[in-house]
């Protein structure tokens, strides 16, 4: 892991996901790219007008300004950190950004449970989320110890999830991280029965690793809900983040269907991090 962005708006959110980002960097001696969106009007970046231009360059050099202050924290001491401020309109950009420098991570801040679906209804970080092709880790506390030595990656096991899964025991391995693989069932027409599962999952874990040497790592959780069956077996194990993954412009993986992504990012107490199927 090299290059890791942070999108900031100055929010107590954001500088979590600063913080977050720089125990990366430490760890891993790279690079934060701290990017700042200045919403500017197409009238003032289209115009001709001398006047116009002006007040492009007053608010560049004054978002600039307030920046490089907001960047002076203690926590970044040492830390090889890039400010960039784009005139971008929407977050979904971000992603731009991201293939431009060709970033391994992207770190955002959310609220969590105490907004108002700000995750991911019509949030920046949706936007972030649905078009990133890279991962994103989502952060709503400070988080003290990012070595996420246990992680959990909540699946259904169809081909859908395989790219996905391949990302996930790439990074985390990167990372020393034990991650284990969650199957959750649920007793409504989505059961079934452990025989079934077992198929399942073998001829999944063959499919992508070419054996079943991961398959000890697998888990079943019986539960009322995939939300409540992700969240109650992470607090069991003790994990340290929860991994998810996500079509991008099509919402979330079936597995994940309806509000259940959300609620997992929303109402879980650990950090989340998706990866684009």
């Amino acid at each position: 892991m090299k290059k890791i962005i942070v999108p900031i708006d100055f929010s107590e959110q954001s500088e979590f996901a600063l913080k977050t980002a720089a125990k990366f960097a430490q760890k891993n001696n790279a690079e934060v790219l701290a990017l700042h969106m200045l919403e500017m009007s197409d009238a003032i970046l289209t115009s001709n007008d001398d006047v116009e231009q002006e007040k492009l360059i007053f608010f560049l050099e004054l978002a600039k300004k307030r920046f490089e202050e907001f960047l002076e924290k203690e926590y970044l001491q040492g830390v090889n950190v890039t400010p960039i401020v784009k005139h971008f309109k929407v977050f979904s950009e971000v992603n731009d950004v991201a293939k431009e420098h060709d970033a391994d991570l992207i770190v955002m801040g959310s609220h969590g449970v105490s907004g108002a679906k700000e995750f991911f209804v019509g949030s920046n970080t949706e936007r972030v989320v649905r078009n990133a092709e890279v991962p994103v880790l989502v952060v709503k506390n400070d988080v003290v110890d990012i070595h996420f030595d246990t992680v959990v990656f909540a699946t259904s096991f169809d081909d859908d999830n395989v790219e996905a899964y391949l990302k996930v025991s790439k990074l985390f391995k990167t990372l020393d991280s034990k991650v284990k693989l969650l199957y959750v069932n649920l007793p409504n027409e989505h059961f079934r029965s452990t025989e079934e599962v077992d198929k399942r999952i073998a001829e999944f874990l063959q499919k992508a690793d070419g054996n079943l040497d991961n398959i000890d790592n697998v888990a079943y959780q019986a539960d009322y809900s995939v939300e409540q069956g992700v969240i109650n077996y992470s607090n069991k194990v003790g994990a340290d983040l929860i991994a998810v993954s996500t079509h991008g412009r099509k919402g979330l993986s079936h597995f994940f269907a309806g509000s259940i992504g959300e609620d997992i990012a929303n109402h879980s107490t650990l950090p989340v991090m998706t990866f684009k199927i």
